[in-house]
């Protein structure tokens, strides 16, 4: 995509560690991810404060999930590091970047077991944890989660799309991270469910301090919702501020807000 957004210099280091108010506590240095050899991302800074909010926006094909991707292992990280509170993470496998480094990752896809009920669903959501421990977890995501609780014993699959969205959520919390990583969240929701869904995790930020890196097609919805935003193109950055400035930007408005 050639426009407005293309002969900008990239926002530098020190801007963006601005945005974080302090230390970064995710912290990605000249990342560049792809799958084989294909790169797709390219020399990727980032900067989040702990507790905070930052979305990804940009056209298709930018490398917005690929970045999700390679900071969960799903996708192979070419060069450049990525640290969470001062580690290095880099090289760390899904399994313990879920266990050890504590992030966890909502798929964009619908990922629900629909076979399967909801506590069950849930009990997979920790897999890496003694069974004691797992269902006590269960437990606590389905008592913070009435409408989950009501439905616990029926299979995931009956369920309207902002249940299973908010079950793929509550999956995810089974493990306690502090870092959640959710791609498209209102992906295929009605309004109503959408707002639900930024609901919850305006709570998780809130109330538990999660930290949190999402990827959103529905760019007003996302840039609304985070502390940060960022746009790529063409797996480069080439925007980043507080989501309310990106929100007020008329290149933004034109390119990606339908202004």
């Amino acid at each position: 995509m050639a426009g407005p957004l293309d002969d900008r210099p990239a926002p530098g280091r020190a801007a963006l560690e601005a945005l974080t108010g302090g230390a970064p506590y995710l912290d990605f240095s000249n990342l560049s991810v792809g799958y084989g050899r294909a790169e797709i991302v390219h020399g990727l800074d980032l900067a989040l404060g702990r507790g905070q909010s930052l979305c990804f926006i940009g056209p298709n094909g930018a490398g917005k999930s690929t970045v999700l991707h390679g900071l969960f292992g799903f996708a192979d990280i070419l060069g450049g590091t990525v640290r969470l509170d001062g580690r290095d993470v880099t090289r760390l496998p899904s399994s313990r970047k879920l266990a050890e480094a504590g992030i966890a990752y909502v798929l964009q896809d619908n990922s629900v077991f629909p076979d399967l009920t909801v506590e069950e669903n849930l009990l997979m959501g920790g897999y890496l944890l003694p069974a004691a421990a797992a269902r006590a977890a269960m437990e606590r995501a389905l008592a913070r989660y009435d409408r989950l609780a009501k439905r616990r014993r029926e299979r995931a699959g009956v369920l309207s799309g902002g249940e299973r969205r908010l079950l793929e959520i509550a999956r995810a919390l089974v493990m306690e991270p502090a870092v959640l990583l959710i791609d498209e969240p209102s992906i295929g929701l009605e309004p109503r469910y959408i707002d639900l869904v930024f609901e919850v995790l305006a709570d998780l930020r809130a109330k538990d301090g999660k930290t949190i890196v999402m990827v959103e097609q529905n760019a007003k919805k996302g840039l609304e919702f985070a502390d940060i935003g960022y746009v790529l193109v063409a797996g480069r950055l080439a925007l980043a501020g507080r989501g309310s400035d990106l929100l007020a930007d008329p290149r933004v408005g034109r390119l990606f807000l339908g202004g």
